[in-house]
């Protein structure tokens, strides 16, 4: 009997490799997106005219920017990953005859 990957075009990857191939990227692109934004937005006065009532420092506003686009490039990148997986990993192989 043979092992269920040999069926596929290549063996599965490892699971670290998998997330790396997402959050890595996606952390770079992340970090250039509030660059370019924080440049030219104050997250203070995003504070208020978002959430006046709410208190965030300067550098919260930063990091939460910052977790934000990230979750956002990470969405991103997992689509294209879920996209370009091979088709043999959800096909049925044929039957010979």
């Amino acid at each position: 009997m043979s092992a269920p990957h040999d069926r596929f075009d290549h063996p599965p990857r490892p699971l670290a490799q998998r997330l790396g191939a997402i959050l890595w990227p996606s952390f770079f692109a992340a970090g250039v997106a509030t660059m370019v934004f924080f440049a030219f937005v104050d997250p203070l006065a995003l504070r208020d005219m978002t959430f006046p009532e709410v208190e965030i420092s300067r550098g919260m506003g930063y990091t939460i920017g910052f977790f934000m686009f990230w979750a956002c490039t990470a969405a991103s990148s997992l689509f294209t990953w879920i996209l370009l997986r091979p088709a043999s990993r959800f096909n049925k192989p044929l039957s010979g005859g």
